[in-house]
């Protein structure tokens, strides 16, 4: 990206728990239903990306991360879950799109998707399917040519309580957008 943000494939790290915990707590403040609750500790953010992190060094996962390189900072980040059913050897799941409060509105989002979608094509996914709670990201997918399936209504919760409901996307690969 020409803003001076840089998405680059991880595994492990030194630092990078932390870093991800970071986006991962400001996101669940500003009210991302992405499995935790709040108050969201730093060391459960930090435990459960060391986890990731683990992971995706055992190849069951790609994980990206989107780094402000003037900043020095990671401000988002998207995983592309690898580990299926033996018959569904050709689909991945999109997870954990964050993009820090402070870098949102700077193409971060699309970047990480580009990526994602690149990266699983190389690992040989050519279907795609995530879901999301989120207006701002439902017109991005829709932006990128992702299909909306449907809505499930009340799927899970919101950080502080309320139930939401999760709305379901697909991509072919092989047609991309």
């Amino acid at each position: 990206m020409d803003n001076g943000i840089v998405v680059r494939r991880v595994t492990l790290a030194a630092g990078l728990a932390r870093a991800l915990a970071d986006v991962l707590i400001d996101c669940v403040e500003g009210g991302a239903s992405v499995g935790f609750m709040l108050p969201l500790e730093p060391e459960r953010a930090e435990s459960y990306w060391s986890a990731t992190l683990d992971s995706a060094s055992r190849g069951e996962r790609i994980l990206l991360v989107a780094e402000d390189v003037d900043a020095g900072a990671v401000v988002g980040t998207v995983q592309v879950i690898l580990t299926t059913q033996e018959n569904q050897p050709h689909r991945g799941e999109i997870s954990k799109m964050l993009v820090h409060r402070r870098a949102r509105r700077r193409g971060v989002g699309e970047a990480l998707m580009r990526e994602a979608e690149a990266a699983a094509l190389q690992a040989g996914r050519t279907l795609l399917v995530l879901d999301t709670a989120s207006a701002d990201a439902e017109r991005l997918y829709d932006r990128l040519g992702w299909k909306r399936v449907g809505s499930i209504p009340d799927y899970a919760l919101w950080p502080d309580g309320g139930l939401v409901d999760t709305i379901i996307f697909y991509k072919d690969l092989t047609t991309r957008a």
